[in-house]
């Protein structure tokens, strides 16, 4: 992209009132952005109406500094990239989205974004113990059998779908709502590192953006996207993870959903997806053969349904359950119980909660 192309694509997103509709409109009646900005006024008052012709009539304020910000990030790193619509690696599967973005800021390997296969994976930022393990092994499963995992890099269920895919050998995908000369949220800096090693980061929105709360719902349809199916681990009923998992289902891509406990608040919104269409999975396999990729290799880890021979570990299930439950279930007396318990925690496949509960961690 030469400087002149850059400052073009640059003054169109940046300019007030422009969004991404208009802009679109704006190429297709008169090619690329250098050559919108070759109009006159009247020839964009025919197409966006005279309040963005208006607008379109001076460079934005912030526009020099942000062309020679992009201009410095862009020749800092062999890793950092610039996309446009209508480049040859910009990646189809959004193409095929009624919204797609007009630049894609790119920090790290451009083959991650055209990877055949991707699956995205997201969830709760608060989630179960059971719900954080559920996403790292499905994540290790799937980049095991050749997936490229999408996720959000948000806390929670996104960071341990990332983490899993790292560990599986596969590349993944983080599409952040802020620019990609920051990291947010801050703790998963090492984690954006390795991403940006193994896989990279996306962004739609231009260098030193913050994280603003309404970029996120907006980079959900990006998640959503560049993936084949989405999968829910762990989701409340009002939370970004359905509002991703609607917009795969409204463009034809498949949803998958974790089953969890009837009494656990992150579980209600996998149920209401089931209940509406959602693919019931328990394992990877599951995700593999619904999209026909089942010739590969899959790992066990990331099944829902292995269970141990451990009956302290049968007993518990994978739902957190009290002290007094467990009693009933096993006929074990309280420091027996106690001290197979203490045993399991320390061995790290058990976690104890608050309340007084204990649930189990991974398969067991």
């Amino acid at each position: 992209m030469t400087d002149a192309e850059l400052g073009a694509w640059l003054r169109l997103t940046l300019t007030p009132g422009v969004g991404r509709a208009s802009a679109r409109k704006l190429l297709a009646a008169f090619g690329g952005p250098e050559q919108v900005f070759r109009q006159t006024g009247p020839a964009w008052e025919a197409v966006v109406g005279p309040k963005l012709a208006a607008a379109l009539q001076q460079p934005p304020a912030e526009w020099a500094e942000q062309c020679e910000r992009t201009r410095q990030w862009l020749a800092a790193d062999p890793r950092h990239h610039l996309l446009a619509l209508g480049d040859a690696d910009y990646p189809a599967d959004l193409l095929q989205t009624a919204d797609p973005p007009l630049l894609l800021y790119l920090l790290g390997q451009r083959t991650a974004l055209q990877h055949a296969h991707k699956l995205a994976i997201v969830g709760s930022r608060n989630p179960t113990p059971q719900g954080a393990e559920n996403a790292a092994q499905f994540a290790k499963a799937l980049a095991g059998s050749g997936l490229c995992v999408v996720s959000g890099l948000a806390l929670g269920v996104d960071g341990a779908a990332h983490q899993g895919a790292l560990d599986g050998g596969g590349p993944t995908l983080a599409v952040v709502g802020t620019g990609l000369d920051r990291v947010y949220p801050k703790r998963h800096l090492g984690l954006a590192h390795r991403i940006a090693d193994q896989g990279a980061l996306l962004s739609e929105y231009p260098l030193g953006t913050p994280p603003l709360a309404p970029h996120f719902p907006q980079r959900n349809r990006l998640i959503a996207g560049l993936s084949q199916g989405t999968l829910v681990v762990e989701a409340a009923l009002q939370s970004g993870s359905l509002i991703t998992a609607q917009l795969a289902a409204d463009m034809g891509r498949e949803v998958f959903a974790i089953p969890g406990s009837i009494h656990a608040p992150q579980s209600r919104g996998c149920h209401a997806l089931i209940r509406q269409g959602a693919k019931l999975v328990e394992s990877a396999q599951d995700i593999l053969e619904d999209l026909h990729l089942d010739h590969a290799a899959t790992p066990t880890a990331g099944s829902a349904s292995v269970a141990s021979d451990d009956p302290l570990l049968q007993a518990l299930g994978f739902d957190p359950v009290g002290l007094d439950a467990l009693q009933a279930r096993t006929g074990l007396d309280t420091p027996t119980l106690q001290a197979q318990l203490l045993s399991l925690e320390l061995d790290g496949t058990v976690q104890r909660l608050p309340g007084g509960l204990f649930q189990r961690v991974g398969l067991g």
